[in-house]
């Protein structure tokens, strides 16, 4: 009674099914509990919706598949694409980059034969230039010679191995990197880094052009130098010629030699050398040289020097009053006042013709210098040289005495030209202005 009360009260039972299964005389049941019936239903429902819903993907499935398939062959498309355009840039920076690089090596071989020949110059600039000093142009500045090819292109001694390299070489040929504009870009924007056009043959060309315009420059100031001493060595020539062409002395030809072995000549067949203004000017340089030289020569084996400088003169050349017979004489020398012993120098190089006791001048030695003139040194205490001796102008020849027709220690020294007796002031004075040009 109490428990049918409380069923009514707290609701109505869930009412359970039975299951009756007979075979034959066996009769067989079980009872369905509601909750068994609802799993059941349950897992028939979501046996039904799993099976439509694999009939549908497989309903669907080529068309998801062909989407997807055509979407991936529009983007590798697109990528093969890209990849392609990329590729036609680098094969046309790669041949400009070759290009550049051939024109990089081509300029660099003609800086390379310019240095070379400048470097050749240098000797034959090194050999003027001694020459030009030796006869008296001192006061020229030496052409350079320096090639700053290498201040502009550190790498041009190693070209073929750094050009070997490819842009990175040319590069470091050009003493300069190129590197990407932005090296944070993403991958998918800068597949391969491509150098920039303009950065390898404008810079060749700027810095080659700077190299090759200094080259100019310093050949230019060689010719310019070349041309300077050209003209200074012709007018020392002249000046030299001017003086030796008013005592009647010839001059000796440059040509002089060749014209005497003229028929003398042979030798293998060589190319000529380029005729180029500046070989021209070493060629005109060479000779204004040899010809200043010649003459040179000639000035210097004649007695133009003061044999006592600083000496006073107590009898100048010519008539005066002969100081033994009081009458009028021709004084054939000038006479220098000399301390007894005093070294006497002759006033050329040339060759001893006499040395002993001759008449008036007592102790004389004569000196020949060539050309038909000769020099005397009379009334000497001691002769220290012998006929046939050769003399420098350093030698000492004698000492200062008072021998022969004199009145005392004095040295007469005397100048002849073809056997006659000239005023040694004339030769003195001729010195004078050639004493720039001579030793």
């Amino acid at each position: 009674m109490t428990s049918g009360h409380h069923s009514r009260v707290f609701g109505k039972r869930a009412q359970e099914y039975v299951l009756i299964l007979a075979s034959g005389d066996k009769v067989r049941h079980m009872t369905v509990k509601p909750w068994m019936a609802a799993l059941a239903f349950c897992f028939v429902g979501v046996f039904a919706i799993g099976y439509l819903l694999a009939t549908s993907y497989l309903v669907l499935r080529d068309d998801l598949i062909g989407a997807t398939m055509a979407r991936q062959a529009r983007m590798q498309h697109d990528y093969e694409d890209r990849i392609a355009a990329l590729r036609a840039q680098v094969d046309r920076i790669t041949s400009r980059q070759l290009l550049d690089q051939q024109v990089v090596e081509d300029k660099v071989d003609k800086l390379m034969e310019q240095q070379m020949a400048l470097t050749s110059r240098h000797g034959k600039l090194d050999n003027l230039l001694d020459r030009a000093e030796s006869s008296g142009l001192t006061g020229k500045e030496a052409p350079t010679v320096d090639v700053p090819a290498q201040a502009y292109a550190p790498d041009i001694k190693d070209k073929r191995a750094s050009l070997s390299g490819g842009v990175q070489a040319i590069d470091k040929l050009l003493a300069g990197d190129n590197k990407p504009a932005d090296a944070g870009a993403p991958d998918n924007s800068t597949l391969a880094y491509v150098p920039s056009e303009e950065t390898v043959g404008d810079r060749a060309d700027r810095i080659f052009s700077k190299v090759t315009l200094s080259l100019k420059n310093v050949e230019q100031d060689q010719k310019s130098r070349v041309d300077q001493l050209t003209s200074d060595a012709g007018s020392a020539a002249d000046a030299i010629e001017g003086v030796l062409g008013r005592f009647h002395i010839p001059v000796p030809s440059e040509t002089s030699a060749a014209k005497e072995d003229e028929d003398a000549v042979g030798g293998p067949y060589v190319e000529p050398e380029s005729n180029d203004d500046f070989n021209n000017s070493l060629v005109q340089l060479d000779s204004a040289l040899t010809r200043l030289e010649a003459v040179r020569s000639t000035a210097e084996s004649l007695p133009f020097r003061n044999p006592a400088v600083g000496k006073e003169i107590t009898s100048p050349f010519g008539n005066r009053r002969d100081p033994f017979l009081g009458r009028l004489a021709l004084h054939s020398g000038i006479d220098f006042r000399f301390s007894p012993g005093e070294r006497v120098r002759p006033t050329a190089p040339g060759k001893v013709i006499a040395a002993g006791w001759t008449g008036g001048y007592g102790n004389m030695v004569e000196v020949d210098h060539g050309n038909g003139i000769s020099t005397r040194y009379g009334h000497m205490s001691e002769i220290l040289v012998k006929v046939g001796d050769t003399v420098d102008r350093n030698d000492v020849i004698g000492l200062a005495g008072s021998t022969g027709r004199s009145t005392g220690t004095h040295l007469h020294y005397e100048v002849r030209q073809d056997g006659h007796a000239v005023d040694p002031i004339y030769f003195m004075n001729a010195g004078l202005k050639l004493a720039t040009y001579i030793k």
